[in-house]
């Protein structure tokens, strides 16, 4: 099982995610990245203290997120619902594999979830038969324009449903950090425990 985390500059919550699967299953292959991060940057102190609080010390380096280890991953997990759009629009290739941790873990509980995900696919149809007549000649404006009343529906389901983004402690104290981490674990271990059952 190959899982990627995926938040902003990938010094906070997908470190914190990352090293939290790895050690409560340390077979998994495990990464993390950034859309906007830099390479080989450290991960924040609050990062570093909240997790060492946990006995878990964090070697990490950032890194961007990319085609390469979007291609890698079995399952790629975004801490907000912003990030898991950016990557979509991005890297359209690889919408079926892009998920928040929440919503993955969350998803078959509700059916605005199956809807949701049948509007990814229908929004992705609808893209490829637009670039095939006439991709060539779009810009991302008109492109947008095109796709508009399938990204309203998109952003209604996904304002029906449960907030699904990890709060962001970057910049905030070491009890803000410790909250982010009570938060990801809660959901780390219900990723560990779909998992399981999948793997039964």
């Amino acid at each position: 099982m190959r899982i990627l985390f995926v938040c902003t500059g990938n010094t906070c919550r997908s470190p914190m995610a990352e090293a939290l699967l790895r050690k409560k299953r340390p077979d998994f292959e495990v990464q993390s990245g950034g859309i906007f991060a830099g390479l080989g940057q450290r991960p924040s102190q609050g990062t570093v203290d909240t997790l060492l609080e946990k006995g878990i010390t964090l070697d990490h380096q950032s890194q961007p997120t990319t085609a390469e280890n979007l291609h890698w991953a079995d399952i790629i997990l975004t801490m907000t619902t912003q990030h898991k759009q950016s990557l979509v629009s991005q890297f359209p290739d690889y919408y079926d594999k892009i998920y928040t941790l929440k919503e993955y873990v969350l998803e078959g509980k509700s059916e605005a979830w199956e809807q949701l995900k049948q509007a990814y696919a229908a929004l992705e149809e609808k893209r490829a038969n637009i670039i095939n007549k006439e991709g060539k000649f779009l810009t991302n404006d008109q492109m947008y324009d095109k796709l508009s009343t399938e990204l309203r529906e998109i952003q209604q389901l996904e304002n029906s449903l449960p907030n699904l983004d990890i709060s962001d402690p970057f910049g905030g104290s070491l009890p803000v950090y410790q909250q982010t981490l009570v938060e990801l674990e809660t959901y780390i271990d219900l990723l560990v425990e779909k998992i399981e059952n999948q793997e039964k």
